[in-house]
C-alpha cells in the first residue's frame, strides 16, 4: 500500500475511535431527587433528622376552638406556636416523620355565655406523632388533648377535649400549615362546656430553626 494510503486509512481509523468514543459518552446526569422536607427553596437541601421545626400563627389570624363548623361561639386565641422534631426524611415522594413535642395557645377570650374570660388552654400528653406526605397532608396522632380553663360569674369551670388524631394540609407558597374544623370531643367537663370543639388554625412561616438563619421548610 502506499505511504499515502496508509496514511488514509490511519485517519479514518481514529476518526471512527473518536466518533465512538463521543457516542458512548454519558449522558447527562439526572438531578438528585430531594427529600420531603427541604428548606431555603422547592427540591433545595434536605432537613436533617433531628432538626426542629417551628412556627407560630400567621399574621393577623387567630387559633379558634368553636362550637360549631360555620358559627363563632367559643374560644379565640390571638397567638399560638409549636414545635416538632424531625424524625425521618425520605427521598421524595414519602412521608416523613417528626415527634411534635410542644404546642402553646395564648391570649385567649371566650365569648361563651356564662363565662368571663380564659385562664388558660394547655396541650396535654405531648409529645404526639407527626407525619407530612409529598402530597401535603399533615397527620397528628396520639392521646390528643387539649385542657380549657375558663372564668364564669361562679368561679372556674375546666373543659377538657380529646381527640386520637388531627389532619392539616401544608402550602409550599405561603410556608404554612392549616388546620380547619378539627373535631376534639369533650371527655369532662360541666354544660358550659360544649360537646364538640371545632379546631382551626393557620401556622406559617414554618422554619427550620436548627439551621442558621431558620430558612422556610417546604415539602417536596
Amino acid at each position: 500500500m502506499p505511504r499515502y494510503g496508509r496514511i488514509g486509512a490511519g485517519l479514518a481509523a481514529a476518526a471512527l475511535l473518536a466518533s465512538s468514543l463521543i457516542g458512548a459518552a454519558p449522558a447527562t446526569a439526572a438531578p438528585l431527587a430531594s427529600s420531603v422536607l427541604t428548606y431555603a427553596s422547592v427540591g433545595g437541601s434536605a432537613v436533617s433528622v433531628g432538626d426542629v421545626i417551628q412556627a407560630s400563627l400567621a399574621s393577623s389570624t387567630s387559633a379558634t376552638f368553636y362550637s360549631s363548623t360555620s358559627g363563632s361561639t367559643g374560644v379565640k386565641c390571638a397567638a399560638s406556636s409549636f414545635s416538632a422534631k424531625v424524625l425521618t426524611n425520605p427521598t421524595a415522594p414519602g412521608t416523613a416523620t417528626e415527634s411534635l413535642t410542644a404546642q402553646s395557645f395564648t391570649s385567649c377570650t371566650t365569648n361563651v355565655f356564662g363565662t368571663t374570660g380564659v385562664q388558660s388552654v394547655t396541650v396535654n400528653n405531648l409529645p404526639y406523632a407527626t407525619s407530612v406526605t409529598s402530597a401535603g397532608v399533615l397527620t397528628i396522632t396520639g392521646s390528643i388533648q387539649s385542657t380549657v380553663v375558663l372564668n364564669t360569674l361562679l368561679g372556674t369551670t375546666t373543659c377538657v377535649y380529646k381527640a386520637t388524631s388531627l389532619t392539616g394540609t401544608t402550602n409550599n407558597g405561603t410556608n404554612s400549615i392549616t388546620f380547619t374544623n378539627q373535631v376534639l370531643t369533650k371527655s369532662s367537663g360541666p354544660v358550659t362546656c360544649f360537646n364538640t370543639a371545632y379546631f382551626s388554625a393557620r401556622y406559617s412561616p414554618v422554619k427550620d430553626i436548627t439551621k442558621s438563619g431558620s430558612p422556610a421548610v417546604y415539602v417536596n
